[in-house]
């Protein structure tokens, strides 16, 4: 047990409990009303909503997926730098009109603005179906960075006595959820991203100049990568441009499709406040690629590990004192502990206003609605955990890009709904379910590698599995919106208005 750094992780973990209690009082709101519990009542800022961004898109999957994929594959685990420059410029664009349409209706979730635009309760429900779906591997993924850090500070065991203490963990995340609601993640991710500025600050000053600089890590790196099985390299070789390139353009379209990506949105208070975020945001992008390249730190440091996900704890501890590396093994731990609670909430704001009020308890109360959410957030949870159990987690990264070809379908209705309703309501479900069933066949046969290989006659282009389904999707969508115009099937009427996607609040 290494007792400093658990001290230091310990001090550090009770700090950001005691701000996730505090945050019920901070802003002072009656938490009885979904508004207020998951979204914070629209009302974050510039600075706020910053901060709740970077602490909701840069995770666990940050410091620990992307260099354990680096650590293990080499310059492919690079595609997760350029997926997030390209996908701010599309949030300046696409979103303030998403906050704009539910602003003006009310809309709490994504799949409130489905159910409107398309008139189709059964859309609505798919997409949030999905959403949940493909948010519980995205909470097991910071279950894994959990883990990783609890390991390194020499918390083990076997069965359940070696769960116990991640339990503990989420266990008392999930309390602060249920009470604060959405101000618990926005007022910790403050905390969580000065640390983690803190400590990528010492870990690109300090681990560099003691593994002879950035010269001996690439050279080191360029070394021993080819040995691994598979291969890998600190270049890209041809074979892997497709993979690459697939996996920054999924991963960029899917970002913001995300429940939790998307409730951060809708909590800010103005176009504007998103405006300046899809600005300001790609600052995270920069720190970003320095972490990527702590994996090949971690090989000119000569770690050695047959799970990839310890390469970044291990390496903390070689190269800095103990106690410091349990202020970095804190920062890491809170960076899951953060978006695992926005996810939750996220999740639950979707079960709890598109099934629970739509078809268990249409009648409900706000006070009813909110408790029932509150309590979805524990549920869900918990089924985060059925994904580390019974998924490999060898490349934690893996859980993320399984998420990334679940939500990536709801783009059709979601992302071009934003512009156009030309598709039809039924056409949308369809090219839903087949781009659904298409890319979760994809992963599964690959062993939930999210990298398809598709077969062209004699030739093979391996490609990330999320962009072979979306076009999948999009074909059917197209195709069947022809046929059932063809034939003057019913579309439904849109109960959204052109003006209502560039709405201000009156208060702005």
């Amino acid at each position: 047990m290494n007792w400093p750094a658990l001290i230091v992780f310990i001090f550090f973990f009770a700090l950001v409990t005691i701000l996730g209690f505090y945050a019920a009082r901070w802003r002072r709101a009656d938490l009885n009303h979904l508004d207020e519990w998951g979204l914070g009542g629209r009302r974050f800022g510039t600075l706020i909503t910053w901060f709740l961004l970077g602490g909701d898109l840069y995770t666990a999957y940050t410091f620990i997926a992307v260099p354990a994929l680096m650590y293990g594959k080499g310059a492919l685990g690079f595609y997760s730098v350029p997926y997030t420059i390209i996908i701010y410029p599309l949030v300046f664009v696409v979103m303030p009109r998403l906050w704009s349409v539910a602003k003006k209706h009310g809309y709490i979730t994504i799949a409130d603005f489905i159910r409107d635009r398309y008139d189709s309760r059964a859309l609505a429900l798919a997409v949030t179906f999905t959403g949940i779906l493909a948010t519980m591997p995205y909470i097991a993924l910071q279950l894994v960075g959990m883990q990783a850090v609890l390991e390194a500070m020499g918390i083990t065991g076997s069965g359940f006595k070696g769960e116990i203490p991640l339990i503990i963990a989420f266990a008392i995340l999930a309390l602060y959820t249920y009470t604060s609601g959405l101000r618990a993640p926005a007022v910790i991710a403050i905390v969580k991203d000065l640390m983690i500025y803190i400590t990528v600050i010492a870990a690109v000053i300090i681990i560099p100049v003691k593994l002879g600089g950035f010269g001996h890590i690439f050279s080191a790196a360029a070394a021993v990568l080819p040995t691994h099985k598979p291969p890998g390299g600190v270049n890209l070789c041809p074979a892997a441009y497709m993979p690459y390139a697939t996996l920054a353009l999924g991963s960029a379209l899917a970002l913001f499709l995300y429940p939790h990506s998307l409730t951060g949105v809708l909590s800010s208070s103005s176009r504007d406040v998103i405006k300046r975020n899809a600005a300001l945001l790609p600052a995270y992008s920069f720190i970003l690629g320095i972490i990527a390249l702590l994996g090949f730190m971690a090989i000119a440091a000569g770690i050695n590990t047959k799970t990839p996900n310890s390469a970044v704890p291990l390496l903390f501890l070689k190269m800095f004192p103990d106690w410091f590396s349990g202020f970095a093994f804190a920062a890491i731990a809170i960076g899951a502990l953060v978006p695992a609670a926005i996810m939750s909430i996220a999740a639950a704001n979707l079960f709890t206003r598109n099934i629970y009020r739509e078809y268990i308890n249409p009648a409900c109360t706000p006070k009813q609605e909110s408790n029932m959410a509150k309590y979805v957030s524990l549920i869900v949870k918990v089924g985060a955990l059925f994904f580390i159990i019974f998924l490999p987690t060898q490349y934690a990264i893996n859980l993320q890009l399984l998420g990334g070809i679940w939500i990536l379908q709801t783009l059709p209705a979601v992302i071009v709904g934003l512009y156009t309703s030309w598709f039809h309501r039924s056409a949308l479900l369809i090219g839903w379910l087949i781009g659904m069933l298409s890319g979760t066949y994809m992963a599964v046969a690959q062993g939930f590698n999210s990298v398809y290989p598709l077969h062209i006659g004699s030739s093979v282009i391996s490609a990330y599995a999320a962009i072979y389904a979306l076009i999948i999707n999009f074909v059917v969508a197209i195709v069947f919106t022809l046929v059932l115009r063809a034939f003057g099937v019913e579309k439904g009427r849109d109960k959204t208005s052109p003006q209502d996607y560039n709405f201000k609040s009156a208060s702005l």
